[in-house]
């Protein structure tokens, strides 16, 4: 699924050239559920805006479902993310006097391919694959758990069928409990419907939660298991 090589990421020029990321190189397979672990400072937001297509790499490689995204043009990156990748963050971005389903269907509104009963149909789907209980479609998000709203913002990630889950840590903003409830479905949408996730946390106890965790320091790759 995804294929990163000796990625570089350099900003500034000069003396005040900064380089965040030196030479990256990994694998991530379709199906797999990978943490992407680092401190501040690190690189891995660095790395996860390229993985996201919202950057592109000074140098090397980045094949993403077997197309090489590295050096595309921005309506071309922007047509990748919104065909082929979910975001999942931390802040949940909900509009708050939008119901639940109209949140969750928001990536479909601009597509004229998609009629509005299908519309509806997906944002369901979603919603229940994200294990939001059907009583709630008809909410606001200010009257909703903090947990419930991060459910919202993983089925609007889901509804467009992407190819890859980017979930940039996602429980940041929660309590353990709930943040514990939230890593669970990640688990389950990656056991049950083989979704290809990638989380991105500088939290060991949630990057555990992974099947492979890859840890970046100082803009390397330092452990991959």
């Amino acid at each position: 699924m995804i294929q990163v090589t000796n990625i570089t990421k350099t900003y500034g020029s000069g003396e005040t050239a900064f380089q965040a990321l030196k030479g990256v190189s990994f694998t991530i397979a379709e199906g797999e559920f990978v943490a992407i672990m680092g401190p501040s400072g690190s690189g891995k937001s660095t790395l996860m805006h390229i993985l996201g297509c919202l950057d592109t790499p000074t140098s090397g490689q980045y094949i993403l479902d077997g197309e090489d995204v590295s050096s595309l043009s921005d309506d071309e990156l922007a047509k990748i993310r919104s065909e082929r990748i979910g975001f999942v963050f931390q802040a949940f971005n909900l509009l708050p006097r939008t119901t639940v389903l109209r949140n969750a269907m928001l990536p479909l509104v601009y597509d004229m391919n998609i009629d509005v009963h299908e519309r509806d149909v997906r944002a369901r789907n979603a919603l229940a694959a994200a294990g939001l209980e059907e009583k709630f479609y008809s909410h606001y998000s200010n009257q909703l758990s903090g947990g419930q709203i991060q459910r919202v913002a993983i089925a609007r990630a889901l509804v467009n069928d992407p190819a890859i889950l980017l979930a940039d840590e996602p429980t940041g903003n929660l309590d353990s409990k709930t943040g514990e409830i939230v890593l669970a479905t990640f688990q389950r949408l990656n056991r049950e419907l083989k979704r290809t996730i990638i989380l991105i946390t500088h939290e060991r106890d949630v990057a555990e939660h992974a099947d492979r965790i890859i840890t970046i320091r100082d803009g390397m790759i330092v452990a991959n298991a």
